[in-house]
C-alpha cells in the first residue's frame, strides 16, 4: 500500500527530476516569470503605446448563422432581416464616423478587413488607406479556419489578401482570426506568406516575439478587456461604462510604463463603435489620454517592426 510517506518521497523526486530536464514546464515558467518581471523601454522612449483596431467586417457577414444582438430563435435557412441592417450600419454609418474620430485627434490605426467585406464596400476601404491607416487582413469571410488543412487554410488565407491588395494597393503585413481562432498550422503559413506578425494573443500587455520556421515572427497581442463586441454589442455594457473601462486600464498601464514596456489594445467594430455614443466615448477617451506625456498612437505594423527591430524584445520559446 502506498503510504503518505512514500507519496512524499516520489513527489519530491519527480519534483527533482523536472528541474534537470531541458525545457521543463518549471523552467519555462520561471523564465516566463523573470521577463515580466525585468524592466524594459520602448526604442523610440515611449511610456505607454496605444494601438487601436477598427474591424471591417460588415458587408462580409453570411446570410444566414451570423452572431447579432437579436435572439437566434429563427428558423434555420432563414435570413434574419432586422439583424443585416444592423451589420450594413457598420459600412454606412459606423466607419465613415469613426475616420472622422480619428482625423480629429491625427492618430492613424490598423483596420482589420475581412476579404468579402472589402469586396462589398470597395471605395470604404481604399477611403481607410487613403487616410493612412494600415490594411491588415481578417480572412477571406467569416468561416472558421481552425479546422481548415493546412492547404485549405493558406488559400483562405491568401484570397483574402488577394482581395485587399487588388482594392486598395496594400500587402496586408498582419493578420487576425475570427475570434482569434488560430489552427496549429496558422503561425507557419502566416511566415510562409510574408506576415510580419498576427495580433491573435492575449497573454501580454506588450509585444514580443515567436520563432516560427527559423525566424522571428511578431505578436502585437489583442484585447478582450478594451473590445467593444466583447463588453458592449447592445446588450451588456453601456458606452459610459466602455469609457470607464478604457481610463482605467489607461490609468494602470501608463503607470507601468515607468518600469515596462507598454501597450494598451482596444478593439472598435464597425457596427458597433462606430455609433454615435460610442464615437462620443471614444473621442473624451483619446483626449485624456493624448494629454498624458509620453503616449504614443501606433498602427500594428508599426509596433510589430519596433519589436522585430529591438533585441530586448521578449522572445517566447514556448509559444504554442
Amino acid at each position: 500500500m502506498s503510504t503518505r510517506k512514500d507519496f512524499i518521497r516520489q513527489s519530491a523526486i519527480l519534483g527533482a527530476s523536472s528541474l534537470l530536464l531541458p525545457g521543463n514546464t518549471f523552467s519555462i515558467e520561471q523564465s516566463a516569470m523573470q521577463n515580466s518581471l525585468k524592466e524594459s523601454r520602448w526604442a523610440d522612449g515611449s511610456r505607454l503605446v496605444i494601438s487601436i483596431s477598427m474591424q471591417f467586417e460588415a458587408g462580409g457577414e453570411p446570410e444566414t448563422g451570423f452572431d447579432s444582438p437579436f435572439p437566434a430563435n429563427m428558423e434555420k435557412g432563414f435570413t434574419d432581416i432586422p439583424a443585416k441592417t444592423w451589420f450594413q450600419y457598420g459600412y454606412k454609418q459606423g466607419i465613415p464616423r469613426l475616420l472622422d474620430l480619428w482625423d480629429k485627434h491625427r492618430i492613424k490605426v490598423t483596420s482589420h478587413m475581412i476579404g468579402e467585406a472589402v469586396k462589398h464596400s470597395p471605395e470604404l476601404a481604399r477611403e481607410i488607406v487613403k487616410r493612412g491607416h494600415e490594411a491588415a487582413a481578417h480572412g477571406l469571410n467569416w468561416t472558421p479556419q481552425y479546422n481548415l488543412s493546412y492547404e485549405q487554410e493558406k488559400k483562405f488565407i491568401s484570397d483574402g489578401v488577394a482581395i485587399i491588395k487588388e482594392v486598395t494597393g496594400e500587402t496586408p503585413k498582419g493578420y487576425n482570426c475570427n475570434w482569434l481562432r488560430r489552427s496549429k498550422n496558422t503561425l507557419a503559413i502566416l511566415q510562409e506568406l510574408g506576415f510580419t506578425y498576427h495580433i491573435d494573443d492575449l497573454s501580454r500587455d506588450e509585444p514580443f516575439l515567436i520563432p516560427v520556421n527559423g525566424k522571428n515572427l511578431g505578436v502585437v497581442p489583442y484585447t478582450l478587456r478594451c473590445n467593444d463586441i466583447q463588453l458592449l454589442e447592445g446588450r451588456y455594457f453601456s458606452s459610459q461604462q466602455f469609457g470607464e473601462q478604457l481610463r482605467l486600464e489607461f490609468d494602470q498601464l501608463y503607470a507601468e510604463g515607468a518600469k515596462y514596456r507598454r501597450q494598451m489594445s482596444i478593439s472598435t467594430h464597425d457596427r458597433i463603435s462606430g455609433t454615435p455614443a460610442q464615437v462620443r466615448v471614444l473621442d473624451e477617451f483619446l483626449a485624456y489620454a493624448a494629454k498624458q506625456p509620453g503616449v504614443k498612437f501606433m498602427r500594428k505594423d508599426e509596433i510589430a517592426r519596433l519589436a522585430l527591430q529591438d533585441k530586448t524584445t521578449v522572445i517566447d520559446q514556448d509559444y504554442r
